[in-house]
């Protein structure tokens, strides 16, 4: 069993950046997409990434970007890893992280329609085009790039696959637990969820998100041995 990871993403103040830190996030999530509320300048992240302290792992958030504009945040700030939250193909993913030297995370944004197996073939599509590759994030599906704030079926998820996922769309602190318990993820990924407006940071929704995620850790290390609850699998 182990614990499960935490990032709290579209960091955009100093003081939210330490509020996750101080609660024991273990990443901090930049995004480098205009449109978004929480879009934050490379100048401006480079900056906050100064406050990062070691052993918490910054990770920088693109959606189509080009080389030049991954490079150029890449060699501004330290960066542990690429998050593609666009209409990157698994080659496009690849070279761009072989030509930065950055494992990345690949989102796959699920909808009512989505199979186990969809899942599965997209993990080993992306596997086999890149040694760069770390893992899938879901999230759910909206008319928009970025974070959607919903929930979607956590019973899509092959149990096979689970472990390797980062688990996202819709976390709360009040459905944290449940989440985590229920599909037993690797990681845990949130940002509107613990903001008190769009691109600010609530300090105690964040210490209360981490510490649901740590309750469902505590259930789940004292609970009998048994499989987790999936209606699909492939």
């Amino acid at each position: 069993m182990h614990r499960t990871r935490i990032k709290i993403c579209g960091i955009t103040r100093l003081e939210d950046l330490r509020a996750a830190v101080a609660a024991g996030a273990d990443a901090l999530g930049f995004v480098f997409y205009p449109p978004s509320p929480r879009y934050v300048s490379v100048a401006q992240a480079a900056q906050l990434a100064h406050a990062t302290p070691p052993f918490v792992s910054n990770v920088a958030l693109f959606v189509n970007p080009s080389l030049e504009e991954v490079r150029a945040v890449v060699e501004a700030m330290p960066i542990a890893l690429l998050q593609f939250h666009g209409d990157e193909t698994a080659q496009q993913c690849a070279a761009i992280a072989q030509a930065v030297q950055r494992p990345f995370t690949r989102v796959f944004r699920v909808r009512p329609d989505t199979s186990p197996a969809d899942l599965l073939e997209c993990e080993q599509r992306y596997r086999a085009a890149s040694p760069w590759f770390a893992s899938l994030l879901l999230d759910t599906f909206v008319d928009a790039y970025g974070g959607a704030g919903k929930v979607f079926d956590w019973s899509l998820i092959p149990k096979e696959l689970a472990p390797r996922v980062v688990l996202s769309g819709g976390l709360s602190v009040q459905n944290a637990t449940d989440a985590v318990v229920r599909v037993r993820p690797w990681a845990v990924d949130i940002s509107s969820g613990v903001e008190a407006a769009r691109g600010i940071k609530d300090a105690s929704k964040i210490a209360g998100f981490i510490a649901a995620v740590a309750s469902a850790d505590t259930i789940l290390q004292n609970e009998t041995p048994h499989e987790p609850l999936f209606q699909g699998s492939a």
